[in-house]
């Protein structure tokens, strides 16, 4: 049996808008999901390991799925486990249901178009709801967390995966002609997400606790990697980097934009993909919280 995602209107982001990111923006989004995948699937594995589910569930929904990162995920770890994979965004939808399909997977995932802040979709009753960088981006994340809660099978898990914040790549004494130009990036770039983002950091084990549900479990996964980096590790800060700049440029000193736009630029001798002392530092930290 196959299923087709349904087309409807109207994102998982490591960086950027989960659920509010518009079809528009989806190509450059889906390839960043794709190298988050990628270059971070051993530490994602290791999440899907730790969730403490007892013999495995049956019917997990995965909200914010993007292209498929924690659904393929799930899917190997849980191998008798159907997942419904619900997104805002058509396109990831279908990038992530030709994947399914390449591998054979197809009869086992459930593609859901629906935006999480309006209409709550019919989503049967899970054991398991994973969330991966989504929750912030709820206008309402109370509202949401009630609507997992009593969609969660009684004694259900939820797990909520926040990131810590946009990955670093660059050592900090880096590039040379402007030192430490990636963190004043990250500073400039908290200030937009202070603004446009408000429920990023937000205290998920309180607001989990508030809603009802008992926290088992919470964990924080350290991502270091590298040097030396793969050319994923490459594409991936290169991709990352220019959408941090899409949302910085204007609040960057002319200097510092320069020396971006010089780190951007793949002709550049002063590429990003010329250096050899890339890494991926970042974290990401787990919450398991049991509807009881």
């Amino acid at each position: 049996m196959t299923h087709t995602p349904p087309r409807a209107s109207h994102d998982h982001d490591p960086h950027a808008a989960h659920q509010h990111g518009a079809d528009q923006d989806a190509d450059g989004q889906a390839e960043i999901f794709d190298l988050d995948a990628e270059v971070l699937a051993e530490h994602i594995a290791s999440i899907t390991a730790w969730l403490p589910v007892g013999a495995g569930p049956r019917r997990i929904v995965d909200l914010g799925c993007g292209t498929g990162t924690g659904t393929f995920a799930l899917l190997e770890r849980f191998p008798h486990a159907e997942v419904t994979a619900v997104d805002t965004s058509t396109s990831h939808l279908h990038r992530l249901f030709e994947k399914a399909t390449k591998l054979g997977l197809a009869d086992r995932v459930h593609p859901v178009q629906a935006d999480l802040d309006a209409t709550w979709p019919d989503l049967r009753t899970p054991e398991l709801v994973w969330a991966s960088a989504s929750m912030h981006h709820m206008a309402d994340p109370d509202r949401t967390l009630r609507q997992v809660h009593d969609t969660l099978a009684p004694g259900g898990l939820f797990a909520v995966v926040e990131l810590a914040g946009f990955p670093r790549f660059l050592p900090e004494d880096a590039p040379e002609d402007r030192p430490g130009l990636e963190e004043r990036c990250h500073a400039a770039l908290d200030r937009h997400h202070a603004e446009h983002v408000p429920h990023r950091g937000a205290d998920w084990g309180s607001k989990l606790t508030a809603t009802g549900f008992t926290v088992e479990a919470e964990r924080t996964i350290t991502v270091h990697i590298g040097p030396p980096h793969t050319d994923a590790v490459g594409r991936y800060a290169l991709k990352s980097l220019h959408r941090m700049h899409s949302r910085v440029a204007r609040t960057l000193t002319a200097e510092d934009l320069t020396a971006l736009d010089r780190l951007l630029d793949t002709d550049s001798p002063h590429s990003i993909l010329r250096r050899g002392d890339l890494t991926v530092r970042t974290e990401r930290t787990v919450w398991a919280a049991r509807r009881t």
